[in-house]
């Protein structure tokens, strides 16, 4: 392992690898992701095959599970998300699919978390933003690369808006039409 300004800085998978400095995140196993996912059979006996694994090594786990609003307290993102994943164009037609307590939003049998294990729920296509997950790695002596994977996660979502400097700070400094609009 390299070693510079007091980091250890692990270059292989084999240093990566060591409790000391790795989490697995279970990430929106339910049975409502699942359902619409293709090979899900085949993602599940990975997955698995993944958390005994980590649990065999000694690792921490944390279980990340999507939960919708309801319509009236969604905000602009989770209906504009909700609206492009179910290819509706109205937000009446929206239908909130995870909601706590529905059967969609639960993780399914075969990943069941341990008591030693933390199940965080979250409104964001993230992980780490809005949710405590970065807090526990953290505070676990644990470093996570949020924010490139945040990103990765919202242009995954095909709902984001994403653009770049320059092209943003130049719509920032635009004249405003009267009324704000």
């Amino acid at each position: 392992m390299e070693g510079a300004y007091g980091l250890d800085i692990p270059r292989t998978p084999e240093e990566v690898c060591d409790p000391r400095r790795l989490a697995l995140v279970v990430y929106d196993m339910q049975a409502g992701v699942l359902n619409q996912v293709s090979q899900a059979a085949e993602v599940t006996e990975r997955v698995v095959e993944v958390l005994r694994a980590a649990r065999d090594g000694g690792y921490r786990v944390l279980f990340m599970r999507h939960m919708s609003l309801p319509r009236e307290l969604m905000g602009v993102f989770q209906l504009r998300m909700a609206m492009a994943w179910q290819r509706v164009d109205r937000v009446d037609d929206v239908t909130p699919w995870f909601l706590r307590d529905a059967p969609g939003f639960e993780l399914i049998p075969d990943v069941a978390p341990l008591e030693s294990e933390a199940v965080l729920d979250k409104i964001t296509m993230s992980a780490f933003e809005g949710t405590p997950l970065d807090i526990v790695l953290r505070d676990c002596g644990l470093v996570a690369e949020a924010a490139k994977r945040s990103i990765e996660s919202l242009a995954f979502s095909g709902d984001a808006l994403l653009t770049d400097t320059a092209t943003f700070t130049a719509l920032l400094r635009r004249p405003q039409a009267a009324g704000g609009a």
